[in-house]
């Protein structure tokens, strides 16, 4: 006799008769209109996109994106993520850090700040940059005395970078934080542990795989970000175009396949980062069950 096979009909019998799960006609409907949805919208266009950037051939492939423009691309959007993603890091961890284990006036207003990248569009950041290092801006006239040169180059993709991804860290974090809690922080601290030492031997240890977390999505958002950048950058070829940028130029100018071809290398960065998110993710919600 198989018991745990009956066992787990009976269960299933008694869900059922308390009206606690569906009829299997309708579970394979929602099954089937999930997976369709995904198909249409995610996996065709995916597939689309790798497609179209190897039709006519691996040798104009490798040509799209060993092109000097296209190489510099890279680089721009390399360079742009190795600055925001270590910098919003340090911040989102102390600011995680800050609002979970402290009490301090301000914590309010703090976590209303973290938020606002999300609430603002990307457009409008890019504008507000404008606005202040801009010609006619806050700092234009004095930027342009001191021969300091941000908006329309490096400095201003940066800024830009940084402020649509800074929330990731912090926003993973401090969930994470709160569910521990800080009674481990408070017995290291009656034990005599420094402030860095709780945080480097108690803290660290238990949010790692939500550090990664953040990070993962932070990195991903900084290197697909195309809103500020493209209202900040000049869109000058060669020089601060990042690799969004550069595919909606390609794309204008009718170059179909290197435009796909440079897009591909988004596409597979976003194959690579959903793998991470997923793994980090599973490793979170396992650190919160055992803990």
């Amino acid at each position: 006799m198989n018991v745990p096979g009956e066992a787990k009909k009976i269960r299933r019998r008694s869900l059922e008769s308390r009206g606690l799960t569906e009829p299997a006609l309708v579970r394979w409907i929602l099954t089937g209109s999930m997976l369709l949805f995904l198909a249409l919208f995610l996996f065709v266009p995916l597939a689309s996109v790798f497609a179209q950037a190897l039709e006519k051939g691996l040798g104009v492939y490798f040509a799209a994106i060993t092109e000097p423009d296209a190489i510099s691309a890279i680089k721009l959007t390399l360079l742009a993520a190795l600055i925001s993603v270590p910098l919003n890091l340090l911040f989102g961890v102390a600011a995680a850090w800050a609002i979970t284990k402290f009490d301090f006036k301000g914590k309010s207003l703090l976590i209303t700040l973290i938020d606002i990248p999300f609430s603002v569009s990307p457009v409008i950041a890019g504008l507000v940059f404008v606005l202040i290092f801009g010609l006619q801006g806050w700092m234009g006239s004095w930027l342009q005395v001191h021969e300091i040169r941000i908006l329309f180059a490096v400095p201003a993709i940066v800024l830009a970078t940084i402020f649509v991804t800074f929330p990731f860290v912090a926003r993973e974090l401090i969930p994470l934080m709160q569910a521990q809690g800080k009674e481990e922080e408070e017995a290291a601290l009656v034990l005599g542990a420094s402030g860095f030492k709780i945080f480097y031997r108690v803290t660290l240890p238990n949010v790692k795989w939500g550090i990664l977390y953040g990070v993962i999505l932070c990195n991903a958002r900084a290197m697909g970000e195309f809103g500020a950048v493209s209202v900040v950058s000049g869109h000058i070829r060669g020089a601060t175009n990042t690799l969004p940028l550069y595919v909606e130029i390609l794309y204008n100018e009718y170059n179909f396949a290197a435009a796909f071809a440079v897009a591909s290398l988004l596409a597979f960065l976003a194959l690579v980062t959903l793998a991470l998110k997923s793994f980090a993710e599973w490793k979170v919600r396992e650190q919160i069950s055992v803990d």
